[in-house]
């Protein structure tokens, strides 16, 4: 899938949350790959691990969560044998966040600007006037009008798409290898969310930076990715560059969520989309082998009593199943 330099190579990843209820097996041997300059969409429904996985690249998951398992490559090194003040110099300088909710992660009591220079002078050795130009060069980058007067603002003053550009300014401020950007655009209305998507792939063309790209949404991974990861119950399913995915996706996960995408077509015979049955199980209580039979029209005896590996279905396409979808045509 591409053959340009190896980014970062997750390997078989595991984050468990030790609980009163019982182990959560949030994120469970997940594998994939993102090579410089490359868009990893990775998609899924909520509870499927993916902002675990993204908080456990970061070394950022709390108590009671704890990676148990597994590696994390980032340019050749294993970040789970970092201490932690060698982690806080790789976030934010070499791999940017941007989280769902930017007034979570914006200080309500600091201005833009003042949170924009510091994450540039933690991370630079450049003086404040060079900082302080430096982030309304930055403000400006990101399409925020009158930068000079944002640039003192506070997040409150800001809306909301306004203080996702702020952030997406900040997660830039020191021109990151990987930027990760998790659910980014979802609280936002749509017309707001074309935009910020429309800048963050402008943004990564300009700078050639690799993009993991979260989201429960497939249309936007249709925008945004290279290679789409499908995340189910902490493992993935299903694994291939964006075209083939779409084209001839081969878990029935993968189909039936591609299914229930709107199109112009459904849009206009006004027929129902057709969801996927049932619910996503309870961490606490997995069914026995391939975790998606008990919602699987393809579900078999083998498919209830094991897990099946992710295998190579097509080239350079993997899935996790047994009886893998024969679809010949686009999906959506």
């Amino acid at each position: 899938m591409g053959n340009n330099e190896l980014l970062l190579d997750l390997r078989n990843l595991q984050t468990y949350f030790f609980t009163d209820d019982g182990v959560v097996k949030a994120v469970d041997g997940m594998s994939f790959q993102i090579r410089k300059g490359e868009v990893l969409g990775l998609v899924g429904e909520s509870g499927c691990g993916k902002s675990v996985a993204s908080l456990s690249i970061i070394r950022l998951v709390d108590k009671p969560g704890k990676v148990v398992g597994g590696e994390i490559i980032f340019k050749g090194e294993d970040l789970l044998k970092k201490s932690e003040e060698e982690m806080r110099k790789i976030r934010g300088a070499e791999i940017g966040m941007i989280f769902q909710e930017p007034m979570t992660s914006l200080n309500p009591v600091y201005t833009i600007g003042n949170q924009i220079m510091e994450a540039i002078l933690v991370h630079q050795d450049i003086g404040e006037e060079e900082a302080q130009k430096r982030s309304i060069e930055l403000l400006k980058l990101v399409g925020i009008p009158e930068p000079e007067r944002r640039f003192n603002q506070y997040p409150h003053e800001l809306s909301g798409g306004m203080r996702q550009r702020a952030m997406i300014a900040m997660a830039m401020s020191s021109n990151p290898d990987l930027l990760i950007s998790d659910e980014a655009t979802t609280a936002l209305d749509v017309t707001i969310q074309a935009q910020i998507l429309e800048l963050m792939k402008d943004l990564q063309k300009r700078t050639g930076m690799a993009v993991l790209f979260i989201t429960h949404d497939l249309s936007l991974v249709a925008e945004m990715a290279d290679i789409v990861a499908v995340a189910y119950t902490g493992k993935i399913v299903e694994y291939s560059d964006v075209r083939s995915v779409f084209k001839n996706p081969k878990h029935p996960y993968t189909f039936g969520l591609l299914r229930s995408v709107p199109s112009l077509v459904n849009e206009q015979r006004k027929v129902d989309l057709p969801a996927i049955e049932g619910m996503v199980p309870s961490p606490y209580h997995m069914p026995n082998g391939c975790h998606f039979h008990p919602r699987c029209p393809f579900a078999t005896d083998v498919c209830r009593r094991e897990m099946p590996e992710l295998e190579e279905k097509l080239p350079s396409h993997y899935a996790r199943c047994f009886h893998p979808v024969e679809v010949s045509k686009e999906v959506v």
